[in-house]
């Protein structure tokens, strides 16, 4: 191959890689531009589409448990407080600390720890809290991300350390004295792409259905086993 051929083939070659360049920095354009348009961002966790089936199942079983005769302590926040309680505890993480020694002596009939477990330094400890505050034969109800970007909030308190699959959640819980009854998972392919930049609301263009090989979101119920003496 002679030097003029190979000068020519050079030049080619960039001018091909140069269209490549322009062509992708395009694609980026038209994806930021359209991307807000289909995940438009959510406004609060209510509004979440990553949040819509797992709060819709969570709140459908926490009504199973009878909550007027049950008392309940819910981790982080107060989604759950309006399900009218027998009594009912906001603890609020990161505030509770749920890696620090239980000072409190109060047991609760339901604990109710949602989006919590990633940002704790040990979950394993905090695990085995969840299942001292539940009372003999109470129920706990634990939700966790995993396909899902890091997010934290330093002003708060808040690092991101831990991702649990379903089967590494159930372990979680189960290695912490709880009998895990069911644990199941929401995503899909839609779900993972469409959480990347924003918190994405539900719209009714995107679709709830679920491929349990995509888990956006985990979440289980399980009980502390009853006293047998």
């Amino acid at each position: 191959m002679n030097a003029e051929t190979i000068a020519r083939r050079t030049v080619g070659a960039l001018k091909r890689s140069g269209a490549r360049r322009r062509l992708l920095a395009s694609a980026s354009q038209v994806r930021n531009r359209i991307d807000p348009l289909v995940f438009p961002e959510a406004t609060g966790g209510e509004d979440q589409w990553q949040r819509v089936v797992m709060n819709k199942e969570i709140t459908r079983h926490l009504r199973t448990l009878r909550p007027p005769t049950k008392t309940a302590a819910e981790i982080s926040g107060d989604a759950q407080a309006g399900l009218g309680w027998k009594s009912y505890r906001s603890l609020n993480y990161p505030e509770f600390d749920l890696c620090a020694p239980l000072t409190d002596p109060e047991r609760y009939d339901v604990v109710i720890c949602e989006q919590v477990l990633e940002h704790v330094i040990d979950p394993f400890l905090a695990a085995r809290h969840l299942f001292e505050l539940c009372q003999p034969g109470g129920h706990a109800v634990v939700s966790t991300p995993f396909l899902i970007k890091v997010h934290e909030l330093p002003l708060y308190g808040l690092r991101d350390f831990w991702r649990f699959t379903p089967r590494g959640l159930r372990t979680l819980l189960e290695q912490a004295g709880f009998e895990v009854t069911d644990v199941s998972t929401w995503g899909n392919r839609l779900g993972v792409i469409g959480n990347l930049d924003r918190w994405s609301a539900h719209r009714p263009w995107l679709p709830l259905r679920n491929r349990p090989d995509l888990a956006v979101v985990v979440w289980a119920y399980a009980r502390r086993p009853a006293d047998r003496s």
